[in-house]
């Protein structure tokens, strides 16, 4: 469960992301039926979410959630995990209920009494965590190197920003009135250190069921046995199939040639259509990115970003900007080129990006910007304005569209002339008469290819919804279409056993597989305890390994995690071989060779190190299942009401 505010540096992450921390704890929300039906009247509302109340009268305080909020949330999500633009929908839903669950949280707070002063966000900059940048050597860097500061790293207003940072400060104190009393004993928090620190070697012999699974080779008479008991798995083991008979054409082999196409055509299409052809305004840039990691610290930062003023400085002294994009830039698509981005639309880039690339003039540079991914300094080389292309530049593209939407006609009317041919004389006839040729073909799945056909799709969709005496009927096939009429259906069936029995062999192993493993694994463990791990699995044709010195965090080849499969060797002492291990892919046997145990000195320097870190989880786990309780708590009352246009515009896309 991810917090709302990290201890290492709890107010930067939730506003870095935008909020991005928060939707961890909605993974474990159920939503109650029914929450969507409320309705609120602002068109850019999201959700209003209300105080609680009091002898069934509303408190009184209420707090917005925006549309825009959500868009701006589910857009920082999708840039900083580089997800696809279809996964945007989803994001945006995630990102909704996310800040109407801060907003439940925000009201509770101020429900329960808890304030923030604008002296408590003042204290918050020279104090926390934006104190090096905002207040270096305790000196303020100015309203205006402020106001940069906040529009360059988090793309709002500084009202916006101090709200939102009032808001977490209110959160944390929330936070911290709910599981302040929560405490870890050392006893505790020494079993915890010996846990995590506690490494382990050991010696293995492996198992592997993908070849314990070819040694399973029953008798005809018993996979006989098994497809009887079986009969109604296999059933309907063989799909029904269909044969079908079809005439195809290729739109080449349309009667009447190529369709033509006028000027007076072109000109026509091109006057209705002008708007296509609208070229927005663009600007042709290059930059050179000075790159920051995504949890950088404040050092790293102020670090980066002086690397940047300093190849702005040599650039303004005249040093050329495509050898210091080579040399510096850490974008490894435009490096090579010296920087060069190409021509890009509005909205193409990140905000910042976007507004000064189209701030410049031709030739210009940038002063360094700060954006998600660094620091930046741009130089933009050519601006195109916006406008619309003549009907000479898009006369061969309009020809082409033409030609092909003639076609696409003339062969449609061409395909519905050969089907009522069919229907009057046979589908041989027709072919007959028109100098085309009868394809049967017999066999045919659904969902399956069809020999002959560049698309058997919709031939296959339609055919296996019509019955045999249908009359013939008409299909695309990528390349043209298809007169097809269905001659016989094969329904659904069982299979023999001989034209089967590769199948049932592999079903009989499925089911064989889990006891065997089970059993040769129990096996190697009594074999290995009786004579020793090396005998017992050169007798059993165990793989015998050896892990590295490892920890519950680690992984072993053909084991897996320690923290799971493996950690049953943290309880062994050198010497003594564990019983089975059966994991999906193998069973495993182990020895422990040797076990390093931290002493009582580093448990000792390591407890209160550990016993933070376990009430840091205890708290984080309570504060959890409060937000999620509180939330349930404001859905039942009614408190919070969401717009259902804004949601069904999210679920579509739109």
């Amino acid at each position: 469960m991810i917090r709302f505010l990290q201890q290492d540096s709890r107010l930067v992450k939730g506003i870095f992301i935008g909020l991005i921390s928060i939707t961890a704890i909605l993974m474990v929300i159920t939503l109650v039926p029914g929450i969507f039906q409320d309705t609120v009247s602002s068109g850019d509302n999201y959700a209003v979410v209300r105080g609680d109340t009091l002898f069934g009268r509303v408190l009184g305080s209420s707090t917005d959630v925006h549309v825009t909020e959500v868009q701006q949330v589910a857009q920082r999500m999708q840039q900083q995990n580089h997800y696809p633009d279809f996964v945007l929908p989803f994001l945006m839903q995630r990102a909704g209920q996310a800040l109407v669950q801060r907003a439940v949280l925000v009201e509770e707070a101020g429900h329960l009494g808890l304030t923030v002063t604008d002296n408590d966000v003042r204290n918050e900059l020279m104090h926390g965590p934006f104190a090096p940048v905002l207040f270096p050597g305790g000196t303020f860097i100015g309203e205006d190197r402020y106001d940069d500061f906040v529009q360059n790293n988090f793309n709002m207003s500084r009202a916006d920003f101090e709200t939102q940072l009032k808001e977490e400060i209110l959160i944390n104190r929330l936070e911290a009135l709910i599981t302040g009393g929560l405490t870890v004993s050392n006893q505790a928090a020494t079993d915890a250190y010996l846990k995590q620190a506690t490494k382990v070697k050991f010696q293995y012999a492996v198992l592997s069921a993908a070849d314990v699974r070819k040694q399973i080779n029953p008798s005809d008479a018993e996979l006989k046995a098994f497809f009887q008991q079986n009969a109604a798995r296999y059933a309907h083991a063989i799909p029904e199939t269909r044969k079908v008979q079809y005439v195809a054409f290729a739109l080449n082999q349309v009667p009447g040639g190529s369709p033509k196409v006028s000027d007076a055509d072109i000109q026509r299409y091109y006057n209705e259509h002008q708007q296509q052809f609208s070229v927005p305004e663009e600007v042709r840039v290059r930059h050179i990115l000075i790159a920051v990691p995504q949890k950088a610290d404040a050092k790293t930062v102020a670090a980066a970003q002086a690397k940047a003023e300093d190849i702005l400085k040599q650039l303004k002294n005249g040093a050329n900007f495509a050898d210091l994009a080579k040399k510096y830039s850490d974008d490894p698509g435009s490096k090579t080129q010296g920087g060069e981005l190409g021509f890009i639309q509005h909205g193409a880039t990140v905000p910042a990006f976007d507004q000064t690339a189209f701030s410049l003039q031709p030739g210009q540079l940038s002063g360094v910007i700060r954006t998600q991914f660094g620091f930046h300094i741009l130089q933009v080389e050519q601006k195109q304005p916006a406008h619309v292309k003549t009907v000479d530049e898009v006369h061969d593209l309009i020809m082409a569209n033409l030609m092909q939407q003639a076609q696409a006609q003339a062969a449609q009317a061409y395909a519905a002339r050969l089907q009522a041919q069919a229907q009057q004389v046979g589908l041989q006839k027709m072919a007959d008469q028109n100098h085309l040729q009868v394809v049967t073909a017999d066999g045919l799945q659904q969902g399956g290819v069809v020999a002959g056909l560049a698309d058997g799709t919709q031939l296959l969709k339609q055919a296996f919804t019509m019955k045999p005496d249908s009359a013939p009927a008409t299909a695309s096939t990528g390349e043209g279409y298809a007169v097809f009429k269905v001659l016989n259906v094969v329904p659904a069936h069982a299979p023999t056993f001989d034209a089967y029995k590769a199948h049932v062999l592999e079903d009989f192993r499925d089911q064989q597989i889990a006891g065997l493993m089970r059993s040769r694994t129990q096996q190697l463990a009594i074999k290995a305890k009786e004579e020793g791990l090396d005998k017992a699995a050169k007798e059993v044709g165990a793989t015998l390994m050896t892990s590295d010195l490892v920890d519950s965090t680690g992984q072993v080849p053909q084991l897996g995690d320690m923290s799971s499969q493996g950690a049953v060797a943290f309880t062994l002492q050198p010497g003594q071989i564990s019983g089975p291990i059966v994991t999906e892919r193998t069973g495993v046997v182990l020895k422990v060779l040797d076990k390093q145990v931290p002493t009582e000195e580093q448990v000792k320097q390591n407890l209160d190190a550990t016993r933070d870190k376990l009430v840091q989880q205890r708290r984080d786990t309570a504060f959890a299942v409060f937000a999620t309780s509180l939330e349930q708590h404001y859905v039942q009352r009614g408190l919070i009401r969401y717009n259902k246009k804004a949601l069904s515009n999210m679920q579509s896309g739109v």
